[in-house]
Parts: structure tokens; C-alpha cells; sequence
């Protein structure tokens, strides 16, 4: 049996995945914000232990590892929670900037500090989600692409640097599905500076059937 943690798991990629996890007979950490819906996977699958924590707490490293250490180790980490910010570069606020920072790569390094000795241990498995809008920026992404692209450039790094260690690193980049991470995503009107364009843009991706997704 192997042994998972599993971050944003409230919810689109990540409940999905601690839900197909947990079906095959593993062991996840399921960690979210939303004790409401941990709760509901608790209910439906014995092998997960639930972990209500923000991210971007001064003690997350230490509540991940004493979970870990009491679910006797970690064979694969999940760095999946993040959010969208959208809005035009220069009309996005200092702090949401830094806001968008601390979610997509602040704390999916602290979540590493905590899971990597563990995966050293067991020559586990980082498998970090990120975007193609980190390989590429759309009108109003320019801030979340950013975000994006550090925390994958980071990962590059941290696999050449694990590679001896047997720990292998994978970057997931998901395109457009239909999640709840438009409904989640924060959003900065532009003011008539960059209303024909990035508002454009905006009202024109909005009035896309989600199905199209």
C-alpha cells in the first residue's frame, strides 16, 4: 500500500485524484481548507485522513510532518492546491501579487520541506500540478504565469537535484477543464486603460459554454 499526500484536495484535480487513490486501496492525506468537504470524502473512503490546514500558515511544515510521521511515512506527494488571479499586470494590487505568490510557490516549497525526507527515505514521487498558463501568459494572466512558471523552474531544479537521491519529479500541466477554478479564481476588473483588451478578452473567454471545456 502505498502512501499519498495530497494538497487542494477539496476539489477538482485534487479530490478526483484522492478519490481514485483511496478506491485502489492506498492511504492519502487529503489536506484542503474546507473541513466541510473533507469530511464528505472521510465518509466515503476509510483510507483517508483528512488534514484541515491553510497552506500558507507559519506551521504548516510542522503539521505536515507530524501527519506523515503518524501515517508511518510518504511514498508519493501531490503538490496540487493553487489558485487563478486575473487581472492586467500593472492594475493588479501588491496584494494579490504577493497573494498569488505565497498559494503557487511559497507554499508548495513549504509543503516539500516537510515530504522530502520522507520521500528520500522511500525514493518516492513528487508530482507537481501547475499550468499552461506557466508556459505561456494570456492577456490578464501575467501576474498568475508568473507564479506558474516559478514554481515550475523550481521543480526543474529540485529533479536534477533529487535525481541521485532516487526521488523522481514530474510537472503536471493541465489545459482548460471544467474544475471549479474559474469560480475560485480571483478576478481585478481592468479600468479603461485596458478594457478593450484585457476586458475583452475576459468577457469573451466568460461567455464560453463550460461544456466547451
Amino acid at each position: 500500500m502505498k502512501k499519498w499526500l495530497i494538497t487542494g484536495a477539496s476539489s477538482g484535480f485534487g479530490r478526483l485524484l484522492a478519490e481514485r487513490v483511496a478506491t485502489n486501496g492506498d492511504h492519502v492525506i487529503a489536506v484542503a481548507r474546507r473541513e466541510d468537504r473533507l469530511r464528505e470524502l472521510v465518509a466515503d473512503h476509510d483510507s483517508v485522513t483528512p488534514l484541515v490546514v491553510d497552506l500558507t500558515a507559519p506551521d504548516v511544515e510542522q503539521r505536515l510532518g507530524t501527519a506523515i510521521d503518524s501515517a508511518g511515512g510518504l511514498d508519493i506527494l501531490v503538490n496540487n492546491a493553487g489558485y487563478g488571479l486575473f487581472s492586467s499586470v500593472e492594475q493588479t494590487p501588491d496584494s494579490e501579487a504577493r497573494a498569488v505568490f505565497d498559494t503557487n510557490l511559497f507554499a508548495p516549497l513549504a509543503v516539500l520541506r516537510a515530504a522530502l525526507p520522507s520521500l528520500r527515505t522511500n525514493r518516492g514521487r513528487v508530482l507537481q500540478l501547475s499550468s499552461m498558463l506557466g508556459e505561456v501568459a494570456w492577456l490578464g494572466s501575467g501576474v498568475y504565469s508568473a507564479s506558474k512558471a516559478a514554481i515550475e523552474l523550481a521543480m526543474e531544479g529540485l529533479a536534477l537535484e533529487l535525481a541521485p537521491l532516487g526521488v523522481k519529479v514530474t510537472i503536471v500541466v493541465p489545459g482548460i477543464f471544467a474544475t471549479d477554478f474559474a469560480a475560485t479564481s480571483r478576478h481585478v476588473p481592468p479600468d479603461e486603460t485596458y478594457a478593450p483588451t484585457v476586458g475583452a478578452f475576459f468577457r469573451d473567454f466568460a461567455a464560453q459554454p463550460r461544456e466547451a471545456f
